[in-house]
C-alpha cells in the first residue's frame, strides 16, 4: 500500500499538476534555447561584428556557456529556499525572471548602437537566464514526481523533461518562420527581436496555470514533520540543506553529475553546433537546417515519454544506459549523414540522435528525484544537474566549434561526445536501481539533516 503522502492523485489533478510543470519548462526552454540558435545564426554579426565569422561565433557561444555558469548558484539558492519553503513558490519566480530577461534581450541596442555596452548587457542578462534555468529543473520535476503515482513515476516525471524539445520545437519553429518570411537584412535589423519579444507574452500564461497548482503532499508531509521536532525541546535546528546533501548524499550528486555528461553534451552539439556545421562545412543553408532541428525536435517530443513509461517497466539504469552508449555509437554516422547536405539525411541525423538523447533525458527526471530524501531532493537534484551542465552543456557547442576551427573536421568532434558517452555509462552503472523506491520512504541516515532526529521520524525527512 502506497503512503499517504505517495498514493496516487485523482486523474484530473495530476494531469493539472504535470500540464503546469510542462507548459512552464516549457517557456523556460523556449527563452533559453531561443538564445542558442540566435547565438548560431545572428548574435556574432550584432554583438561581435569586428571579429571573424567564426571567432564571432565562438564569442557568441561563449555568452551562450555563461548562462550555463549562473545555473549552478541558480540550483543552490533555488535548492535551498525550495527545500524550506516548497517547490510551487520558487517555480513562479524562476519563471518570471527567465521571462524578464528574455523579454529584456529582445529590446537590447546591438553593438552599431551603443559599442561595446551591447555584448556586455547582453552577458549579464544571459547569466539571469541561467540563474532561473539553474533553478526551475529541480522543482518541475520535482512537483511530479511527487504528487504522482510511484508506479508510473517515470512516465509523468518525463513529462516536464518534454518542455526541452518544446521548447526547442517552439524557438526553432518561430526563428525558421521569421527566417523563411523575412529577408536577411530584415531579420538581421529587427526580426531577431520578435521571439524574444514573444516571451512576455508566453510568461502571463505560464503563470496563470503555475499559480493554480497545489504544493506536492511529500513536501508538506515532511515540513509538517520537521516543524513538529523543531518545536519539541529536545530537537535541534535543522541542518542547511546544502550541508546535508554533502554530508549525506555526495555520492548521488556525483552519480547525477556523471550521468548528465553524454546527455548534456550531446544534446548541444545536436541541436545546436549543428546550426553552425551545417551551415560551414556541409553547404547547408539556415532555413534548412533550422528545419531538420524542428521535425526532429517533434520526434524527439514524443519518444521522451516512452522512453520514461520503459524505465517503470525494466529500470532507470538501463533504459538510461541504452541512450548513453547510443549516443556514443551514432556520432560517426551523425556527422557523415550530415556531410552529404541531403536534407533527409539531415533530418536522420539529428532526429536519431536526439531519440538516442531521449532515452537518457526522460528516466533522469524520476531517477535523480528518487536518489534524494525530501528535505534536501530539490537541493540535491539540482546540483547534481545543474553543476554537471558548466562542464558538459555550456562548453559543448565552444569546444565544438574550436574543435572545427583548428581541425577542419568532425572526427575529434565525434570523439568529444563518445568520451562523454564513456563517462556516462560508468556513472550510470555505478549507481543503484531506484525504479521501486517510494519518495516519502526515500531516507538519508537518521541525523541526514539535523544534528539528532529520531529513528522513526528519519524516513520523510
Amino acid at each position: 500500500m502506497p503512503s499517504p503522502a505517495t498514493a496516487p492523485p485523482p486523474p484530473a489533478s495530476l494531469k493539472r499538476i504535470v500540464t503546469a510543470s510542462l507548459i512552464g519548462t516549457t517557456i523556460e526552454w523556449y527563452d533559453f534555447f531561443l538564445y542558442g540558435s540566435a547565438a548560431a545564426l545572428v548574435f556574432n554579426k550584432l554583438f561581435f561584428p569586428d571579429s571573424d565569422p567564426l571567432v564571432g561565433t565562438l564569442l557568441s557561444f561563449l555568452t551562450y556557456a555563461v548562462g550555463f555558469a549562473a545555473r549552478p548558484l541558480g540550483a543552490l539558492v533555488f535548492g535551498h529556499y525550495g527545500d524550506r519553503l516548497g517547490r510551487k513558490k520558487l517555480l513562479v519566480l524562476s519563471l518570471l525572471l527567465m521571462g524578464g530577461a528574455t523579454f529584456a534581450i529582445g529590446l537590447l541596442p546591438t553593438h552599431a548602437t551603443v559599442g561595446t555596452a551591447a555584448p556586455v548587457l547582453l552577458t549579464v542578462l544571459r547569466l539571469v537566464q541561467g540563474f532561473a534555468l539553474g533553478g526551475e529543473w529541480g522543482g518541475a520535476v520535482l512537483l511530479v514526481s511527487e504528487h504522482g503515482d510511484a508506479r508510473r513515476r517515470g512516465f509523468w516525471a518525463s513529462w516536464p523533461q518534454t518542455g526541452a524539445p518544446a521548447g526547442q520545437l517552439l524557438a526553432t519553429g518561430v526563428l525558421s518562420l521569421l527566417t523563411a518570411v523575412l529577408s536577411d537584412a530584415a531579420f538581421g535589423s529587427w526580426g531577431w527581436r520578435i521571439p524574444f519579444l514573444l516571451s512576455g507574452v508566453l510568461v502571463i500564461v505560464g503563470l496563470w496555470i503555475r499559480l493554480s497548482v497545489d504544493e506536492s503532499p511529500v513536501f508538506k508531509q515532511a515540513l509538517a514533520q520537521a516543524e513538529a521536532r523543531k518545536a519539541d525541546r529536545a530537537g535541534e535546528a535543522e541542518k542547511l540543506p546544502l550541508v546535508a546533501v554533502l554530508r549525506h548524499h555526495w555520492r548521488d550528486v556525483l552519480v547525477a553529475m556523471g550521468a548528465r555528461m553524454a546527455e548534456n553534451i550531446s544534446y548541444y552539439v545536436i541541436t545546436a553546433f549543428i546550426l553552425v556545421y551545417a551551415t560551414t562545412s556541409a553547404g547547408v543553408s539556415k532555413q534548412t537546417a533550422l528545419n531538420a532541428v524542428l521535425i526532429a525536435s517533434a520526434v524527439h517530443f514524443a519518444a521522451i515519454p516512452a522512453w520514461g513509461a520503459l524505465s517503470d517497466r525494466i529500470g532507470r539504469r538501463p533504459v538510461y544506459l541504452m541512450g548513453a552508449v547510443g549516443v556514443g555509437l551514432w556520432m560517426f554516422p551523425f556527422f557523415s549523414l550530415i556531410d552529404t547536405g541531403g536534407f533527409g539525411n539531415l533530418i536522420l541525423a539529428v532526429t536519431v540522435g536526439l531519440v538516442l538523447h531521449g532515452a537518457m533525458y526522460a528516466p533522469q527526471a524520476a531517477f535523480f528525484s528518487e536518489m534524494f530524501a525530501t528535505r534536501m531532493r530539490y537541493s540535491g537534484a539540482s546540483i547534481g544537474a545543474q553543476f554537471a551542465s558548466v562542464v558538459a552543456g555550456a562548453p559543448a557547442p565552444l569546444i565544438a566549434t574550436a574543435l572545427l576551427s583548428d581541425y577542419g573536421s568532425s572526427t575529434p568532434i565525434a570523439l568529444y561526445v563518445i568520451a562523454a558517452a564513456v563517462l556516462t555509462v560508468i556513472a550510470v552503472a555505478a549507481a543503484e536501481e531506484t525504479r521501486h523506491r517510494d519518495l516519502a520512504d526515500v531516507a538519508p541516515p537518521a541525523d541526514a539533516d539535523r544534528t539528532t532526529a529520531p529513528a522513526a521520524d528519519a524516513r520523510t525527512l
